[in-house]
This record gives structure tokens, sequence and C-alpha cells, in this order.
């Protein structure tokens, strides 16, 4: 599924679910975490930016083997990138008593909740690319 907030016919032509945030003032990440969470049918959601097309393709595999009893993973390479990451369904009450709290630091919250940091190699692999000339090699 796709968490949006804009441009939802582009996304949904792509023949995916896409969801929208649950709060009216469009908090951020943690808003869209909270509305897979909320749209999840499976225990665990995997979470991965869609302006990082280079991430691990061995992403979610390595994140499920190093979460343990955890409820959630995070990716790190040279530093932390919360929005890379696998949480469990048991974070939705806890996200949104957050979010309601005025909680919009996705890095704080998933360190709070106790998340598991899973190191990887390569920093350039978690670049995000925002626009046409940035995919352009």
């Amino acid at each position: 599924m796709i968490s949006a907030n804009r441009h939802l016919a582009d996304y949904a032509a792509l023949g995916v679910p896409v969801i929208a945030d649950t709060l009216a003032d469009q908090p951020g990440p943690l808003a869209g975490l909270l509305a897979g969470i909320e749209q999840m049918q499976t225990e665990w959601l995997a979470v991965v930016p869609c302006d990082v097309p280079d991430f691990p393709l061995d992403l979610v595999e390595r994140l499920a083997a190093a979460v343990g009893d955890a409820p959630l993973a995070v990716a790190s390479a040279g530093r932390r990138h919360p929005v890379f990451c696998l949480l469990h369904r048991s974070l939705r009450t806890a996200l949104a008593r957050d979010l309601a709290a005025g909680q919009r630091r996705v890095d704080a919250w998933t360190m709070a909740q106790g998340a598991v940091e899973v190191r990887f190699d390569d920093e350039a692999a978690f670049a995000n690319l925002n626009t046409l000339a940035q995919l352009t090699p």
C-alpha cells in the first residue's frame, strides 16, 4: 500500500491500495505510519519512503531477522533511518496517543518504543532523491 496525502489518483493508477492520513492536520511521517497500522492485515508493517529508490533489497528480511522481541526495528547506516522500519501492530495505541500529544519526530518516537537498530554498510543506499535530475546518473 502507499501512504499519501496528495496525487492520490496518480498513485492509485499503480494498482495498489492508497491510504491517506487519518489525522486532519497531516502531521508528517508518523501519521503515515499510523494510517498504515490502521489498514494493515498482518502482524507487521514494513515501511520504506518512496523517494529512496536504491534501498537494500534485503531490508525487510534483515529487519525481521533482528527484531526479536522488540516491537520494531529500524535501519541504520552511519546514522539511523527510522522511516525504514518494521513495526508491530501493537504500536497502534502508543502511536495514536503520542501523535495526539504532539510527537512529530520519527527517530525520537521509534527509539522511545525500544526499536532495534539494524546496521547496513552503504549510507548511499538510503539517499533520498526528490528531483528528476537526482534520478539521472
